[in-house]
């Protein structure tokens, strides 16, 4: 008990003196997974729009496909990164392995079918509700597009959120594609499992507490933007 006493004043005081060490991992953590839902937003958004407005043979394949990726394992993922960017890979050219990059590709693959499905799931019901009046104005298909996207931005930043959600607590495939490198690319995660294993513990409940402060505000505003029009998304 005195042991955790200890480690969790010491992690305290880590925190508010602004550790060096803690801060760049902290900063990184956010670089690589904002960077990530950014890429996954900007092939997810589209993407999702797109299948809830239009049909064909294959949608409902695609949509279960996409639903089926959402429960992805990350090692898996983690390991099929690695082994495309490995000196042996068909990317290993470009010395993206153990790279910031290698990690954002990573979490890319991760949550954009989580922001395709969410988006497919607020565009559907807009798609429904305008149709006729859209296709009255004779709009042509991306001002469509444009129109439910613009018009569904607080379900959609909602997904965005739930994708950040997602990616900042993500270890296993960053583990794997990023090798935890010091200062270049050691995050949250991976961070508390080498100071969880190496004894150190302070650093370890810091970095947990800096980890779970952000989990809980991005939460928050998940809850508060996805019932803002009285829709949660779960």
């Amino acid at each position: 008990m005195a042991d955790f006493s200890q480690a969790f004043y010491a992690a305290l005081s880590l925190i508010f003196s602004f550790d060096e060490n803690l801060v760049d991992i902290t900063l990184r953590s956010l670089y690589v997974t904002f960077c990530a839902v950014s890429l996954s937003c900007f092939i997810g958004l589209p993407a999702g729009a797109f299948l809830a407005v239009t049909n064909f043979k294959a949608k409902k394949i695609i949509l279960a496909i996409i639903h089926g990726l959402m429960g992805l394992p990350p090692v898996v993922v983690g390991l099929c990164v690695y082994m495309l960017l490995s000196r042996s890979g068909p990317l290993g050219i470009f010395g993206l392995l153990f790279t910031p990059k290698a990690m954002i590709l990573a979490q890319v693959i991760i949550i954009t079918p989580i922001i395709t499905t969410l988006t497919f799931q607020a565009i559907t019901p807009l798609w429904h509700y305008y149709q006729d009046l859209l296709n009255s104005l004779d709009m042509n298909f991306p001002q469509k597009m444009k129109t439910l996207l613009w018009d569904g931005k607080n379900q959609l930043l909602t997904a965005a959120l739930a994708g950040f959600g997602r990616g900042i607590g993500e270890v296993g495939a960053l583990m794997i594609v990023g090798g935890n490198i010091d200062q270049v690319t050691r995050v949250l995660t991976t961070a508390i499992t080498l100071e969880t294993s190496r004894g150190d513990f302070a650093l370890a409940l810091a970095l947990g507490f800096i980890l779970i402060f952000i989990t809980l505000l991005f939460s928050i505003f998940i809850y508060v933007f996805g019932n803002k029009r009285g829709a949660a998304l779960w």
